[in-house]
C-alpha cells in the first residue's frame, strides 16, 4: 500500500489543519507578510483545504424615518446659508413643496442672506450724511423759525460740523491751502484743518459782538477778520485739543441762529462792523455762510471727503451777494490806484454804462453791474459788455481761488470793464 505520509508504517495518513481565513484574505502590500508555520518533515504533497464557506452579503441599512415638521422648520436657517448636508438639504426642499408656511419663511430667510452678502462694498457711501442732512433741510422745517436770511449759514454750518464729525484725529492736523487775492495777485497761507475752524470761530465772533453775545476765549477784541483770525492762532486757545474748537465753534453758532431767530425783524439791519467796510446783519450772515462753505471745501479736499455746493436757492442768496457788491468794490479799487478811472460819470440815479453779469446753472440768474459809480442807475440800454460765467466758478473767483485771468468766462463787449469787474470779484475774498 503506498504511503500516505510521513510516519510509520501502517499509521493513518497526516491531513495538514485547515488555514485561517485571515491567512487567505489579501494583504496590504506594505504589510509584513505572515510568520511561517513550523514545516513538518518533507512528504507528499499536502491534501488542499476544504473551501470557506462564502459569507452572506451584509443587508442593506433601514431607510432612515422621515423628518418631522418640526426638524425641518428648524433646519431652515441652515439651509438658507446653504449650511445642510446633501440629505438634509433634500429633505428640506422636498418639504417645501407641500408646506406653505415653511416656504414662506425660506423666502423671507434667503432675502435676509442676501443682505448679508452684498456685492457691493461694505463701507457706507461718503455722501450718505451730506445727502440725508439736506433732504432733512428741505423737508423738515426748523423748530425755531429761522429767518430766510440766516437758513445759508444753519444748512452750512451743519454741513461743516457733520464732516467734522467724520474725520480721525490725526486729519485735524492736516495741511490745508486758504488762498485768496489780495487785490493785485493771488495770496495764501498753509495752516491746519484745527486752524481753519478757528479762523470761522474767530470771525463769527465779529456778528456775535454785533448781537452782543459773549466772546468766545482767544476771540476778544476788536479788529479786520484777519487781525483777530491772527490773534486767535497766537492764543492759548489755538493749541486747546480739536474737539474742543469744534464744540466751541459750533455752539457759537447755534447762539447766533437762536439769537437772529428770536430778534425779530428789526434785526436784518442791524450793522456788524468788519474794521474796514460794515455789513448789514443779513447780508453778513450770507458772507459767514459763503466763507463756511469755501473752508470747508478747503478741509474736505485736504481730507479727500466728497462735499457738494450748497442749496440752488442757498447759492443764489450767496451770488446776490457778491453781485450786489461789486459796484463798491469797483469804486474801492479805484480809490486805492487798482483800477483805471470811470469813463463816464452820471448824476446818482441815473442810467450809466453798465455790464450784463450772467450767472449760469443751479443758484445762477442776471445780474446788471454799473460799472461807472455805485450811485448809478444799471440800465440794459446802457449795456457795453456781457459776461456769463458758471454759479460755481463764480464763486471759485469770489473766493479768491481762481486769478481772474484764468476764470472760464464767456465774454464779450468792452475789454477794459470786463477785467474791471473780474478782478473786483476775485477782490471781494480776504483771508
Amino acid at each position: 500500500m503506498p504511503d500516505g505520509g510521513s510516519g510509520t508504517p501502517g499509521s493513518p495518513p497526516r491531513i495538514p489543519p485547515p488555514r485561517s481565513p485571515a491567512e487567505d484574505a489579501p494583504r496590504w502590500p506594505y504589510a509584513p507578510a505572515p510568520a511561517p508555520r513550523p514545516s513538518s518533515p518533507p512528504s507528499s504533497p499536502p491534501a488542499s483545504p476544504p473551501a470557506s464557506p462564502k459569507a452572506d452579503p451584509e443587508p442593506p441599512p433601514p431607510p432612515a424615518p422621515p423628518m418631522s415638521h418640526g426638524l425641518l422648520k428648524s433646519l431652515l436657517g441652515a439651509w438658507a446659508l446653504a449650511a445642510c448636508s446633501a440629505e438634509e438639504t433634500a429633505a428640506v426642499e422636498a418639504h417645501l413643496t407641500d408646506c406653505a408656511s415653511c416656504a414662506e419663511e425660506a423666502v423671507r430667510l434667503r432675502d435676509a442672506v442676501a443682505l448679508l452678502h452684498p456685492e457691493d462694498n461694505l463701507d457706507l457711501d461718503p455722501t450718505l450724511r451730506s445727502r440725508t442732512l439736506a433732504t432733512c433741510l428741505t423737508r423738515r422745517p426748523a423748530r425755531i423759525p429761522v429767518p430766510e436770511w440766516a437758513a445759508p449759514y444753519d444748512a452750512e454750518t451743519a454741513r461743516l460740523d457733520a464732516l467734522l464729525r467724520d474725520i480721525g484725529e490725526a486729519e485735524w492736523r492736516a495741511p490745508v491751502r486758504l488762498g485768496w487775492f489780495d487785490g493785485r495777485r493771488p495770496a495764501g497761507r498753509d495752516t491746519t484743518v484745527a486752524e481753519v475752524i478757528g479762523h470761522l470761530m474767530a470771525v463769527d465772533g465779529i456778528v456775535a459782538d454785533a448781537l452782543g453775545l459773549p466772546t468766545r476765549r482767544g476771540c476778544e477784541g476788536p479788529g479786520t477778520p484777519a487781525e483777530r483770525t491772527e490773534a486767535f492762532w497766537a492764543s492759548a486757545a489755538a493749541k486747546q485739543a480739536p474737539g474742543q474748537t469744534r464744540a466751541a465753534w459750533r455752539a457759537q453758532g447755534h447762539s447766533l441762529i437762536r439769537t437772529a431767530s428770536f430778534a425779530g425783524g428789526g434785526a436784518a439791519e442791524l450793522d456788524v462792523p468788519y474794521g474796514s467796510f460794515t455789513l448789514p446783519l443779513q447780508d453778513s450772515f450770507l458772507d459767514r455762510a459763503f466763507e463756511c462753505w469755501v473752508h470747508a471745501g478747503d478741509i474736505a479736499e485736504a481730507v479727500h471727503y466728497p462735499y457738494a455746493p450748497p442749496a440752488a436757492g442757498h447759492l443764489h442768496h450767496m451770488i446776490d451777494l457778491a453781485a450786489r457788491h461789486l459796484p463798491a468794490t469797483m469804486a474801492h479799487r479805484r480809490r486805492t490806484g487798482l483800477s483805471g478811472p470811470p469813463r463816464t460819470l452820471v448824476a446818482a440815479g441815473t442810467p450809466g454804462r453798465t455790464l450784463h453779469l450772467e450767472i449760469e446753472g443751479d443758484g445762477g440768474g442776471h445780474w446788471h453791474i454799473p460799472l461807472d459809480s455805485p450811485a448809478a442807475l444799471p440800465s440794459p440800454d446802457e449795456e457795453v459788455a456781457h459776461i456769463a460765467l458758471d454759479a460755481l466758478e463764480f464763486c471759485r473767483l469770489a473766493a479768491g481761488h481762481v486769478p481772474p485771468e484764468e476764470a472760464a468766462a464767456g465774454q464779450f463787449g468792452d475789454r477794459e470793464a470786463i477785467r474791471d469787474v473780474l478782478r473786483a470779484t476775485a477782490s471781494l475774498s480776504r483771508l
